[in-house]
């Protein structure tokens, strides 16, 4: 079976990949020499794990699950900076909008799949 996974890492970050092995995997991003991302993110656990008959499908939803779960943390991050944006012109009375983690973004990305 091959399989693709997401791991949530230490630092609240998630890593997406792909495995024929998903002990083996698991093992090694917790022993950090599966991947040089979360190699100083550990330990990690995994977050959601789906199975395929075979790689070329597990890499396909990998690429594709890997796209979104960056375009949750780059959209996470511009509401961050607008929030210290809004901070810095508070003097002038403009209000900061309330922003959801990536985490929180994330975590109900994997429920829903589940």
């Amino acid at each position: 079976m091959n399989y693709t996974y997401i791991l949530k890492c230490a630092d609240g970050t998630y890593y997406t990949g792909w495995t024929n092995d998903i002990t083996k995997r698991l093992s090694n991003h917790n022993k950090g020499i599966a991947s040089k991302y979360t190699r100083t993110r550990r330990p990690v656990e995994l977050a959601y794990l789906e199975e395929f008959d075979t790689k070329e499908e597990a890499k396909k939803i990998e690429e594709e699950t890997a796209k979104t779960v960056l375009s949750i943390e780059n959209e996470a991050d511009k509401q961050a900076e607008a929030i210290l944006e809004a901070d810095k012109n508070k003097a002038e009375g403009i209000k900061a909008k309330e922003i959801t983690s990536s985490e929180d973004v994330l975590d109900k990305y994997i429920l829903a799949k589940l």
